[in-house]
């Protein structure tokens, strides 16, 4: 390699570097201005000092000092110019103070911004987690959503030895369809949820032939009629299936069935399950809150877990948008439960000569009211995973999103 090539490559190599330094600072400018710009509301009772407990969040904490805790980054993206802000652990001490009139967590009295983010560090101790991860981790380790073409020629269990209904650790099970190594292991999977579109709106729903049976209006229309609901269509169609892992087994004959050896799993393997690659996905520990912008109209609540009704704090559910809506981890918004309509029963009392010249007795919708904070940790490409933050009412099905500034 000559001189003059040598010569231009670390120029190249140089102004490279310069452009990629400029776009860094022009971000941290950006993120430094819309965190001066966004008005962060400081509690009147929040306390002068706090001591961190194992057990904490960052969430939790940040709700000790500021009206909305999702607001905590603000805290210290102000402060760009810190470099090496470091973790908060359980022992430190918070103090919420002033510089510049702007309102900064300091951590021990230290005069650097605590930067409200966990990461890797080898220490005795262990960093404070944004949110609680023990709500979460199953949702983030066992579950998936497909789309509909990636997985309609999956392998699947046709049987376990020796007859059995159920197999467990160690046992064999046969698959068909499976092409892999032997000794390659992969994820045994089984279908739950089927979120479709019905009539233009998203829909969660369960198919009567998985062998799990809910309230009618929650089973997957399959058929033209059914007495107690309207005519519907014929499979409507689908826009995503939710997998969840249920076991992990590795190939240990191929062929058709191949074999399969059970290796570990939360339940027992049964026919009809379906084999899937381990899911690679890694969560990024440093959740970030933020808000979305704009806001796509018709986001809502679609699916509780582990509830009927109404769902609370560190519960899960599921919304109607992921990806291709540009939601993103870190994603916070305010659920809103829909207003009732009633009739107006003081203008036009039921049964009075006022009431029978209306049609439908004056009928008015009450304003949508506040239910809680939900937090995504989670994307696929049409639905997203979120855990309930703090609130003042339950969570349901079919609330509406809005802004996280958003609580009347």
């Amino acid at each position: 390699m000559t001189a003059s090539v040598k010569m231009a490559g670390c120029l190249l190599y140089g102004e490279r570097t310069v452009i990629k330094i400029i776009i860094h600072l022009i971000l941290v400018a950006m993120l430094a201005s819309a965190a001066m710009a966004q008005d962060v509301s400081v509690r009147p009772d929040h306390p002068d000092e706090y001591t961190v407990v194992e057990g904490d969040t960052l969430w939790d904490i940040s709700g000790r000092f500021l009206e909305q805790p999702w607001q905590w980054p603000a805290i210290w993206r102000a402060n760009p110019q810190v470099e090496n802000p470091h973790l908060i652990y359980p022992g430190d001490v918070i103090s919420l103070v002033y510089i510049d009139g702007m309102p900064r967590l300091l951590v021990n009295g230290d005069k650097r911004t605590v930067k409200m983010s966990p990461g890797i560090r080898i220490l005795d101790r262990e960093p404070i987690q944004p949110i609680e991860w023990d709500a979460i981790k199953n949702f983030i380790v066992n579950a998936r959503v497909l789309l509909p073409g990636d997985f309609s020629d999956l392998p699947y269990v046709v049987a376990n030895e020796s007859d059995r209904i159920n197999s467990t650790v160690n046992d064999l099970t046969y698959v068909r369809g499976i092409d892999g190594r032997i000794g390659e292991e992969f994820a045994i999977v089984r279908k739950r949820h089927i979120y479709y579109d019905d009539n233009g709106v998203m829909a969660r729903a369960i198919h009567h032939k998985y062998g799990i049976h809910l309230r009618e209006n929650l089973e997957y229309p399959d058929s033209i009629w059914n007495a107690t609901l309207e005519w519907r269509k014929i499979n409507p169609p689908i826009l995503g299936v939710e997998f969840w892992d249920i076991a992990v087994a590795r190939l240990v004959k191929q062929g058709d069935p191949a074999i399969l050896e059970v290796q570990s799993g939360r339940t027992e393997v049964k026919q009809g399950d379906y084999v899937l690659e381990i899911d690679d996905y890694v969560h990024d520990p440093q959740l970030i809150p933020h808000a979305l912008s704009p806001m796509p109209d018709g986001m809502e609540v679609i699916a509780l877990t582990l509830a009927r009704y109404g769902a609370g704090h560190y519960q899960i559910v599921t919304i109607n948008s992921g990806s291709n809506q540009g939601v993103e981890v870190g994603h916070v918004f305010s659920a809103f439960r829909p207003g009732k309509t009633i009739r107006d029963n003081v203008k036009y009392p039921k049964g009075s000569w006022a009431d029978a010249k209306t049609w439908n007795g004056d009928k008015v919708t009450l304003p949508e009211q506040y239910s809680a904070h939900i937090l995504v940790f989670r994307v696929f490409d049409e639905v997203s995973y979120a855990m309930i933050m703090n609130g003042d009412r339950p969570v349901r099905e079919r609330d509406i999103l809005k802004r996280p500034d958003e609580t009347l």
